[in-house]
């Protein structure tokens, strides 16, 4: 698939078809996407944790109070460690760069699934507690975005956008 294709394609899924799994091979891809997003000083601050058995999508589900994740057949929690952007950047580091790290990475498994034929949905609302005790992370590590992966069920058809006039400003 071509990039412009890719990008033109991408859209939050939250139905899945519960009879197709995910492979290792394309969920192996999908993290090979994110590690490759730029990051602040090469830090790389991304930790992810692949949510695989029903159990477990279920337990994350209601932590996230989003019940309707499960029925994707794998979960990309992206997490963040922010003690080495802090270490060498300060606040600025620990509270920007790391979440901008992160943010990419995840943008890039969105786009990655796309191009193998996958959809996805950024997550951000949930209460990051509950969601690290889901998963067995600890403070400092923090989930920043949950991902379901797995294939549409629904026909997405195109988000409205405001025009780029709009949003952007020419100086």
């Amino acid at each position: 698939m071509e990039f412009d294709e890719v990008i033109s394609k991408r859209r939050s899924v939250r139905h899945f078809n519960g009879k197709l799994t995910v492979s290792d091979d394309d969920v192996t891809a999908l993290l090979r996407a994110g590690v490759s997003a730029p990051s602040a000083g090469n830090i790389q601050p991304w930790r992810f944790v692949v949510v695989r058995s029903r159990e477990a999508r279920e337990r994350l589900s209601s932590a996230m109070g989003q019940r309707w994740a499960t029925a994707a057949p794998v979960i990309i929690v992206v997490c963040v460690d922010p003690r080495p952007c802090a270490a060498r950047y300060g606040d600025r580091g620990e509270y920007l760069y790391s979440i901008q790290d992160t943010a990419a990475a995840t943008e890039n498994i969105l786009l990655a699934a796309v191009n193998r034929g996958l959809a996805s949905c950024w997550v951000g609302a949930f209460d990051e507690k509950a969601v690290a005790a889901a998963i067995g992370v600890t403070a400092p590590i923090t989930p920043v975005a949950v991902l379901p992966v797995g294939y549409s069920a629904e026909s997405a058809g195109k988000p409205a956008r405001r025009p780029i006039d709009d949003v952007t400003t020419w100086i």
